[in-house]
């Protein structure tokens, strides 16, 4: 008991002195608590109830969601905002939820998780409730094969018998986790027909049957290989889903109103986030609500009156301008916010941030699988292309081969110019677009936060 006291104080001392300075205290606090007992994070796990939610995409804005759904049924629980989804960040945020005599403050915690580390995570906190949004190819240099991702999913599952599972439907490699699990299972996902995007194309990452590997059939895509989905050799399929988005009313580039029913639950909601990926994100957050006992007016009023997670469609107003930033990180997410970007009928600027750092994925070869030549659709509103980060002249070599002329590609490795200069090419009334990958966003923020006065990531 003394060394968990002992570690409590030492990691609380450091977050202190470390926000002091100006750093997020994220991870380091969390290590240090790990290095004076090991089994802390054994320990924090009996102090709280904890919500996990793991997946490719989505992990974060899901995470924001679920805290709102949290707050509607009146619980009081502490995040992970920051996304440090690893041991060391999951065990900064429990001990930041301490009394320094080591009592928890608040009874709920909701912990976002990263995919390769939920196998040996999971048995440790021993969650409640565990949400999964979707698989995707990801650093295949840190996750390996797809494959690999869902297996380490799965067996950490396995661990946790008595945890309620909220699985994506339309994803047959997410859908396969609640199969022959004693776990209660709530599935999510889109009715047949629903989803505003046309000539959607199934990608490789899943286009073979996970029990037998015959090609998987399709009635119905949203994006990537997530739809309405069934082997015609061995019957796995799609599962009934408990909650379903039925309709999508409106969709452009601010949000979208949609229908959404369940178990006594038929509500219209608008959502403040575009995307048809969103769309998911608030399925899955209905998906707990549902769980949490909430009716259909909480998860509107939670759905309605969430805030966005930092980077992920990050909104500045600046004067009689817009900056937008926009975390990618992955193909088919990166494929989705260019999509979004289609939705912007009035000229815009972009710029694209690619660095290849090992928060990133050092391979950087996946840019070779967006689809940037859908940008020709938009051409003519599109002021700029600014190219910038680590990777900037490969990102330039991208957009060549999507068919954007390279007169038109501006190479700018400095944030602070970066910004300055694609503003002023933004006009009155438009946006400017920032899409970074990880560290480069953390970067960039870091200069907004201090010329507008951003939130600090971590809160």
């Amino acid at each position: 008991m003394l060394r968990f006291r002992a570690a409590i104080l030492t990691a609380k001392l450091a977050i202190v002195i470390l926000r002091l300075f100006r750093s997020g205290g994220t991870s380091l606090p969390g290590k240090l608590a790990q290095r004076l007992y090991p089994q802390i994070l054994d320990h924090l796990s009996g102090l709280f109830r904890i919500t996990m939610i793991t997946g490719t995409n989505g992990k974060t804005t899901t995470s924001r969601i679920v805290a709102s759904m949290m707050e509607q049924k009146g619980l009081k629980v502490v995040a992970n905002k920051s996304g440090a989804n690893l041991a060391s960040g999951i065990t900064t945020t429990l001990i930041s939820a301490l009394t320094p005599g080591g009592r928890p403050r608040v009874t709920h915690a909701l912990l976002e998780t990263d995919e390769a580390a939920f196998r040996t995570m999971a048995p440790r906190l021993k969650p409640e409730t565990v949400i999964v949004t979707n698989f995707f190819r990801d650093q295949l240099d840190r996750f390996g094969e797809l494959h690999t991702t869902v297996n380490n999913v799965r067996e950490g599952i396995a661990k946790i018998p008595g945890a309620v599972l909220i699985l994506n439907a339309d994803d047959s490699l997410c859908a396969s986790l609640g199969r022959n699990v004693p776990n209660r299972v709530i599935y999510f996902g889109m009715k047949e027909g629903v989803y505003p995007e046309g000539n959607a194309s199934i990608n490789s990452d899943a286009a073979f049957c996970i029990q037998c590997k015959s090609r998987y059939e399709y009635s119905s895509v949203t994006f990537g290989h997530l739809g309405h989905f069934i082997c015609p050799s061995c019957g796995y399929g799609r599962p009934h889903t408990h909650v379903e988005c039925t309709g999508i009313l409106s969709y452009d580039n601010l949000g979208s109103t949609i229908e959404v029913s369940g178990p006594d639950m038929d509500i219209t909601v608008k959502l403040a986030l575009p995307g048809l990926y969103n769309i998911y994100n608030a399925l899955a957050g209905a998906s707990f609500g549902l769980a949490l006992g909430l009716d259909g007016n909480g998860i509107t009023a939670a759905l309605t009156g969430f805030e966005c997670g930092f980077g992920r469609m990050e909104t500045v107003h600046i004067n009689d301008r817009e900056l937008k930033m926009i975390l990618v990180k992955n193909p088919t997410g990166f494929n989705q916010v260019l999509r979004y970007l289609l939705t912007q009928e009035e000229p815009c600027v972009t710029a694209f941030a690619i660095n290849d750092r090992l928060a990133d994925g050092t391979d950087i070869s996946w840019l070779w699988d967006v689809d940037f030549e859908i940008l020709a659709l938009m051409d003519d509103r599109i002021r700029a292309y600014y190219v910038s980060g680590i990777r900037a002249e490969d990102m330039a070599v991208r957009l060549k081969y999507a068919g954007i002329s390279p007169d038109r590609v501006i190479l700018e490795k400095d944030y602070h110019q970066l910004i300055q200069k694609a503003l002023q090419k933004t006009g009155a009334g438009e946006t400017f677009y920032i899409l970074p990958t990880y560290t480069a966003m953390l970067d960039i923020r870091k200069i907004l936060k201090k010329r507008f006065g951003l939130k600090e990531f971590w809160q």
